[in-house]
């Protein structure tokens, strides 16, 4: 026989795999894996049987990611013409949409579909109905160690695809009621300060922030208090459950049911989702919270783990592709750790006898603190840092927006339509948060970054809880204090350590522009710093976050020449690394030369520049500084955006100068560039490109990359291989790529046509 939470055990180990498959099979070898469950079902053993069920499972989750990718394939060779509904919208230039039938096609689940930066030709808010026809395209994201992963992100979303459009007529003027609602509670509260906050906490509207609020909420680490999340949902159904006994002390005693206070719960919680948005983190709560409600009219008494087990499997069963979600692990482990660390580590039974205010305050500190320890590793692996004052600002910021800033709020949401009441509401709310924000901007410390080091030393805090409760400190003192040094000694090696010889080349993907990184000894030497645009700057977005992973320094940048695409991000190093050093040909106030003949070396490698020569004086892609870096057996050349004309002057006195093992792709592979004489004389093995998959120029060449190939190099470029990264050790070096070799999944693939730069 098979239990419940047996099934549902196996349905989330049935599931998981999608977590790590390089690829999903296909459709032929998916019908063979259903046979063979269907096999195993046959059977009365239950372990068999438990195993059919998880591969059965395991076979709805691949076809609901083969169903994901269905749409790259059919959809973005050619404009769809769709009628799409708005699901989400700022109301000028950035909008969600879903796909709901295209010819006499419907479809179910809808695909999402982002714009950005599309000016629509009528007015638009949540709920319209439109005829688009639309040129689209996959998602497609940068992907680095210790980067955000856009692409895992947009699938877990179900949004994968990106759109443009070309033509668009409204077909419904009227918004649906939770945008009619949004629209109205946005006009009263459009003189507020806190006006983003508000639309955050009432409708999940995050996107009208500023970076500044967002900021403070990162620091402090209390962002997931400031949009509909679990948290409220869970409120939002205990405000249901009290109103409902509330309501129950006035009925006669035949009236009162207990199943009336959890339906009424369920439904405050299912009206608070639908005013988010039904967005995927409201949704997977509301759906936990249905699941609960049926287990507990089942009759039977459940243990919080199989409650636990059951919540998971329903919410993966009802969508697969939620297991790609890094909020629904975030969910999932809190709600473990909670009930870890009251089975495991309870509270001494004398904090009972304490007074009222004493003993809640200190289940409050007891509870965060166990949350804290507990989704340490979980932080760090998403977030690679955490909040030291977490602690203090949940302490004060979960009760105070729990209970009191969101009942008013959700007043107001009611009232918002009656003049002077409703007003007096939303500036009290605002009041409010200003307050809120007052004690989180006063609070010492802030966000620390921390490095892929500490992934393994964030597990001593589980390792604590079970050496204590197993009394190990006692029966084997010091063997777990051996095991507890060898872990931290082991994770804390340094590079020099590890291997003295070793160095190591990356060209990280910043789209279109350029970063390559040459780490030894724990030091690394930049050159170029990657693009710039209004607001940020590949710095910010990809070179610092994995230098901080990596626990590397930069010591030096050099610059290859004056073009944003390749000097962006110097002003961020700069400030986050004040002592780097930056070498150019540009004559900048403290820049070292970088002109044709000078030599230098850096961490034992030598460099030497090859190009422009100190009478240069022309500015752009020719006057790029061209350096050869070498070990003494391993030659590497950078070429920044060198042209035609630059590759032959460098030739003409130098020929045999030039070979090295892996050149630099000069100008992002374009055809005014990599001439066939540059490519003889360097004879290289291997050549390295920068460039983004959707770039305006359509980079790199098709003719480029051919010459390469017959000229015997292997082509890589950022685009398809994600970060490249060359590994030397003495006469031996290797190149791996983040999409193929680093971190190989389904979901981090190529998705669409093998070639598409549109």
């Amino acid at each position: 026989m098979v239990t419940l939470p047996g099934f549902c055990l196996s349905a989330a180990i049935g599931i998981l795999p999608l977590l790590w498959l390089t690829d999903i099979p296909e459709p032929a070898t998916i019908a063979l894996l259903l046979a063979a469950a269907l096999c195993l079902a046959v059977f009365k053993f239950r372990l068999l049987r438990y195993s059919a069920i998880a591969v059965l499972c395991c076979c709805w989750g691949l076809l609901a990611a083969k169903e994901s990718q269905l749409s790259f394939e059919s959809w973005i060779q050619n404009p769809v013409t769709a009628r799409v509904v708005i699901t989400r919208t700022d109301g000028a230039q950035n909008h969600e949409l879903q796909i709901i039938q295209s010819g006499k096609q419907y479809f179910f689940p809808p695909p999402g579909i982002v714009l950005r930066g599309t000016n629509l030709p009528e007015p638009v808010c949540s709920g319209q109905k439109w005829q688009m026809t639309l040129r689209l395209r996959p998602v497609h994201g940068q992907i680095n160690e210790g980067g955000f992963d856009s692409q895992r992100y947009a699938l877990a979303q179900n949004l994968p695809l990106r759109g443009r459009v070309v033509k668009a007529q409204r077909l419904s003027e009227q918004c649906s009621l939770r945008g009619r609602w949004l629209n109205a509670v946005t006009n009263a509260t459009r003189s507020l300060t806190w006006q983003g906050t508000i639309l955050a906490l009432g409708f999940g509207e995050r996107t009208v922030m500023t970076a500044e609020v967002k900021d403070i909420l990162r620091r402090t680490g209390t962002a997931h208090l400031m949009a509909i999340s679990g948290l409220h949902i869970s409120l939002a159904a205990g405000v249901g459950w009290l109103f409902a006994r509330f309501i129950q002390l006035f009925l006669p005693a035949h009236r009162i049911h207990f199943r009336m206070p959890l339906l009424a719960s369920l439904f405050t919680a299912g009206v608070c989702t639908w005013l988010a948005g039904s967005n995927p983190p409201a949704t997977r709560t509301f759906l936990g919270l249905v699941i609960w409600l049926s287990l507990r009219l089942s009759g039977r008494q459940w243990s919080n783990w199989e409650v636990w087990i059951c919540c998971i499997a329903g919410i993966l069963l009802y969508e697969p592709l939620t297991v790609l979600s890094d909020s629904f692990w975030l969910s999932v482990l809190a709600v473990a750790g909670i009930i870890f660390w009251y089975q495991w580590m309870p509270l001494p039974r004398r904090v009972a006898h304490w007074r009222w205010f004493y003993r809640h305050l200190a289940g409050l500190v007891y509870l965060q603190a166990g949350i804290t320890l507990l989704l340490l590793p979980l932080q760090v692996f998403i977030f690679h840092g955490l909040s030291v004052n977490a602690l203090l600002a949940n302490l004060l910021a979960v009760p105070f927006v729990s209970f009191i800033v969101t009942p008013v709020l959700l007043t107001g949401l009611m009232l918002t339509g009656i003049p002077w009441l409703g007003k007096n509401l939303w500036r009290l709310v605002d009041v409010l948060l200003e307050q809120l924000f007052v004690f989180l901007r006063l609070l010492p410390g802030g966000w620390q970054e921390l490095d892929e080091r500490f992934q393994a030393v964030s597990f001593i805090g589980w390792g604590a809880i079970g050496i204590c409760r197993l009394f190990l400190w006692r029966t084997s003192a010091a063997s777990t204090g051996v095991l507890m040094i060898i872990l931290i000694v082991f994770s804390f090696r340094t590079p020099e350590e590890k291997d003295e010889q070793s160095w190591e080349i990356t060209m990280l993907d910043v789209g279109h522009g350029l970063a390559v990184a040459i780490v030894r000894h724990g030091k690394v030497l930049l050159y170029d710093t990657g693009n710039a645009w209004p607001g940020g700057d590949a710095a910010q977005q990809v070179i610092i976050p994995w230098l901080r992973w990596r626990n590397l320094t930069p010591e030096a940048v050099i610059i290859s020449h004056e073009h944003l695409d390749h000097r962006g991000g110097l002003p961020s190093l700069q400030r986050a690394w004040p002592g780097m050093t930056v070498r150019s040909p540009l004559r900048w106030a403290n820049h070292l030369p970088c002109f044709q003949g000078q030599k230098w070396q850096w961490q034992g490698l030598d460099f030497t520049a090859w190009w422009p020569p100190e009478a240069h004086r022309a500015p752009g892609n020719n006057g790029s500084c061209v350096v050869m870096v070498s070990d003494g057996r391993f030659r590497l050349l950078l070429t920044g955006d060198v042209e035609a004309p630059a590759e032959f002057a460098m030739l003409r006195k130098q020929w045999g100068a030039f070979e090295a093992d892996i050149v630099q792709v000069p100008h992002h592979g374009s055809r005014t560039s990599s001439t066939a004489p540059l490519l003889r004389a360097i004879s290289g093995k291997a050549a390295l490109a920068s460039v983004s998959r959707y770039n305006a120029w359509r980079l790199p060449s098709a003719k480029v990359i051919e010459r390469y190939k017959k000229q015997g190099y292997t082509w890589y470029d950022t685009a398809h291989a994600g970060q490249i990264t060359i590994r030397i050790k003495r006469d031996k070096w290797q190149i791996k790529g983040f999409r193929d070799q680093i971190m190989p999944r389904w979901y981090h693939q190529w998705f669409g046509v093998t070639r598409d730069n549109r």
